[in-house]
């Protein structure tokens, strides 16, 4: 009697530390894909801050491109309202297509391409989206490595006996991301 109760407490001191480990494990996850979304956070509000500098450059060369001026303003500020993960990756991808555009339209001006100043905001944005293409690389794959972790067995009765809840993709929706640009020399 005493060896059969030893081997129930050996295997139930076996759940527990099988159980505990998988809680800590979901919760390090869990932490990590927190993380990585502050970390996009972190660049997309730097994005956020460099726009208004680039907008007023743009204007004192392009006024009169007033439409497209208003329409990154919009979307700057829409992006920069957002809140939930689906909500930021979709103002995020207008706010992309916005800047396309002032970039098509600064295209056209010379005097400003040669502006220094538009110069070193336009090197700087290109840095930030490149981290922020970088971050949202990094958050999507802690996301998938949770989710993983979630949907698996065993871990994913710790997951479900602790509402652990899965988490979303940054997933930024937009034809510019997708489409393939056509290359002329004609």
């Amino acid at each position: 009697m005493g060896l059969w109760l030893g081997i129930v407490a050996g295997i139930v001191l076996l759940v527990l530390l099988w159980a505990g480990a998988s809680y800590n494990g979901l919760i390090g996850l869990r932490n990590q894909t927190r993380n990585a979304w502050s970390q996009i956070d972190v660049q997309l509000k730097r994005r956020h801050d460099l726009i208004p500098n680039l907008v007023e450059s743009v204007k004192g060369y392009a006024g009169h491109e007033r439409s497209t001026l208003e329409n990154v303003i919009k979307a700057r500020n829409q992006a920069a309202a957002a809140t939930g993960i689906a909500a930021q990756a979709k103002a995020e991808g207008e706010l992309s297509t916005a800047l396309g555009r002032l970039m098509a339209v600064a295209e056209q001006y010379p005097d400003l391409k040669a502006n220094q100043s538009f110069l070193s905001l336009q090197e700087e944005l290109t840095s930030t989206e490149n981290k922020v293409s970088y971050s949202r690389q990094f958050y999507n794959d802690s996301v998938m490595e949770y989710n993983t972790r979630l949907q698996a067995v065993p871990s994913n009765l710790i997951a479900d006996l602790f509402h652990f809840q899965k988490a979303d993709f940054f997933v930024v929706d937009g034809a510019e991301d997708r489409a393939v640009p056509k290359v002329s020399f004609s």
